[in-house]
């Protein structure tokens, strides 16, 4: 076996054990040793050319068709940093909304809108104060997720005027406790 297919087979076997799909070039330079930035890319572009990693967005790579990946996992993952699904996305999925919103929703310290796939992402950003209090924000699928009564207190965060179509199905008493724990005004419901 060459030397070349011998240090393809160990870095795709590094990455194999760490049973992640998605990952930043600089995360690929640190797994495979790599320090040079244009040894890096040279070798990121050959293994996208050869079908072995895709290419999603700058500096990202999979080793599965990004469209065979969770969307939401996507954007957390071009984000680069803490971040967590929440607002309409997660208020439409749960029913409480009925605008089925086709923007995915993302709470980062960056506001930044993207496109990947057929999907539209918006980050909002939100200060670190508020951002890195875990009240409400669960481990769903490999990223993390407000629930119900989070992306409510996150969505009056932004907006306090906002229309919620399933009124009675948020549990008012849980927001004004996340509110208050998060440092958020308390809204009056």
């Amino acid at each position: 076996m060459s030397t070349e297919k011998r240090n393809t087979s160990s870095r795709f076997s590094k990455l194999a054990s760490m049973g992640e799909v998605v990952f930043h070039a600089k995360d690929l330079a640190n797994l495979w040793g790599i320090l040079d930035k244009n040894n890096l890319y040279t070798t990121l572009k050959r293994y996208s050319q050869k079908g072995l990693l895709f290419r999603i967005y700058k500096g990202l790579y999979s080793v599965r068709k990004p469209a065979d990946i969770d969307p939401l996992l996507l954007g957390i993952k071009v984000i680069n940093g803490f971040s967590y699904i929440s607002c309409e996305t997660v208020l439409a999925e749960k029913g409480v909304i009925f605008q089925n919103s086709s923007i995915i929703t993302i709470i980062s310290s960056k506001s930044k809108k993207f496109s990947l796939e057929k999907n539209e992402y918006q980050s909002r950003k939100l200060n670190n104060k508020y951002l890195y209090n875990m009240a409400g924000i669960v481990l769903d699928a490999g990223y993390y997720k407000a629930t119900i009564s989070r992306a409510v207190a996150d969505l009056l965060y932004y907006n306090p005027r906002y229309y919620f179509d399933a009124y009675k199905l948020i549990d008012w008493n849980d927001v004004h406790k996340i509110q208050k724990e998060i440092g958020y005004n308390v809204t009056t419901q």
